[in-house]
């Protein structure tokens, strides 16, 4: 399913075609895409509010697949293995993030379904070694979801310096705060979820979080962190609004509108504001075994890969009831 022009969804910008599968090349894996869940950086870039860096452009940065063909200089890698690519398709190596354990911020860095093609489609090829290996028993429908919002969740966790029995606010709760509550609940977290929707209120105290309630409500206890979801700036206020001293609050957000004028005394006390960019190998690797041992429960509707539209517009419209995932 490849985008030629962006154009909203509502249009079907997203067009059938038959191309041969390229490569592998020798440092590349080429995998037969089995699952690729969709994320709405996916239709950020089909209707041009991100910038197309290549096109025509495959989309899709969550993919589960087997492997078919290895490239020449690949090691670790079998023919039929199962695998998985994230938005991190390749970076530098040798710049001063790379060699720091901060490749998310490496100014070469190169993404899936955005520089190269991704996985909107039967096959894709990969750099191996930005190729994980998928937990066994994990469905590729399930383990989709977890590649980007799981991830970056994960790594908005590790950002929040939310520590083993810590207080840690949730702010909008959609599928990466889902996954993230998994997560912060195995390491013995209380969890405080603010949400306006009653209904994922209702599904985070299901999922094991202590507390559930709207923005301007108080949880009764002040948080040792707190990771905002929702990309609205008045969401970061709430969350400095409950956060206690010396705590920090990470934003878990590509873009926010815009964040209010507020009282430097709602800062003050050592809090912290903070950003997450991206994921790193590390990041990918830690997780997808946490959410085989956890285990990580996702929710997840399928489409077959030929409604990958359909998908999008009901990811716009808020209709999904859960992670759309696109089935070869």
């Amino acid at each position: 399913m490849t985008l030629t022009h962006p154009d909203a969804i509502e249009a079907e910008p997203l067009k059938a075609t038959q191309t041969a599968a390229n490569g592998p090349a020798p440092d590349e894996l080429l995998l037969r895409v089995e699952a690729c869940a969709v994320c709405r950086t996916d239709l950020q870039l089909v209707e041009g509010d991100l910038k197309a860096r290549k096109l025509p452009v495959v989309p899709g940065h969550q993919v589960a697949g087997v492997v078919e063909r290895t490239g020449d200089r690949v090691s670790g890698w079998e023919m039929g293995e199962r695998a998985a690519i994230t938005w991190l398709a390749g970076t530098c190596g040798i710049c001063k993030f790379c060699t720091s354990g901060r490749e998310n911020l490496c100014l070469e860095a190169r993404f899936t379904g955005w520089d190269r093609d991704g996985g909107y489609a039967d096959y894709v090829t990969a750099r191996a070694d930005f190729a994980f290996h998928l937990p066994s028993g994990l469905d590729p429908a399930d383990a989709a979801p977890l590649l980007c919002g799981g991830v970056i969740g994960y790594r908005s966790l590790k950002r929040s310096g939310i520590q083993p029995g810590g207080r840690l606010g949730l702010f909008g709760y959609g599928a990466s705060a889902h996954l993230a509550l998994q997560v912060a609940r195995y390491w013995g977290c209380e969890a405080y979820v603010f949400t306006r929707s009653r209904r994922e209120q209702e599904r985070a105290l299901a999922t094991g979080a202590t507390w559930a309630g709207g923005y301007s409500d108080s949880p009764g206890a002040l948080l040792d962190a707190a990771i905002t979801f929702a990309p609205v700036g008045d969401v970061v206020i709430d969350a400095l609004r409950n956060v206690d001293r010396g705590g920090a609050v990470t934003i878990n957000a590509i873009h926010l509108d815009r964040i209010p004028q507020f009282s430097y005394d709602m800062l003050w006390w050592e809090r912290e504001l903070r950003s997450v960019a991206n994921v790193t190998r590390e990041d990918a690797r830690e997780f997808l075994d946490l959410a085989g041992r956890i285990p990580v429960r996702t929710d997840i509707q399928t489409f077959p890969l030929q409604n990958a539209n359909l998908a999008l517009k009901l990811l716009k419209q808020g209709a999904l009831w859960g992670t759309a995932v696109l089935l070869t």
